[in-house]
């Protein structure tokens, strides 16, 4: 799995980083065709000071692309919250991959 983490507005410390590994590695522990992870920490310059710190996340997987994206007043929080989204849709997606069999139709007589 390649891993970039990078950050708009801020810089991404080695603390930072280590948490957003170890929170992902969830995600590779559920569902192992993971390709590449991309990871966009933020800081908006909005004049609300709730929402402010944003996350964004790129999961390439064989076949399709994951994107979700999470804002909350502390960025810590805002990873928490896009790992959760994301550890949801790649569950979502293991299941539609494992069930493509159908069940055989019915013979009318």
């Amino acid at each position: 799995m390649n891993l970039t983490i990078s950050g708009h507005h801020l810089d991404v410390t080695p603390a930072l980083r280590d948490y957003v590994t170890s929170k992902l590695d969830r995600i590779n522990r559920h569902f192992d065709q993971v390709v590449d992870v991309k990871v966009l920490l933020s800081v908006e310059k909005q004049r609300e000071k709730d929402r402010r710190q944003r996350a964004e996340c790129n999961i390439h997987v064989k076949g399709s692309d994951l994107f979700a994206e999470s804002a909350h007043a502390d960025l810590y929080a805002a990873v928490d919250d896009l790992v959760d989204k994301m550890d949801r849709q790649v569950g979502r997606y293991k299941t539609r991959l494992q069930e493509h069999h159908h069940a055989a139709a019915k013979r009318l007589m």
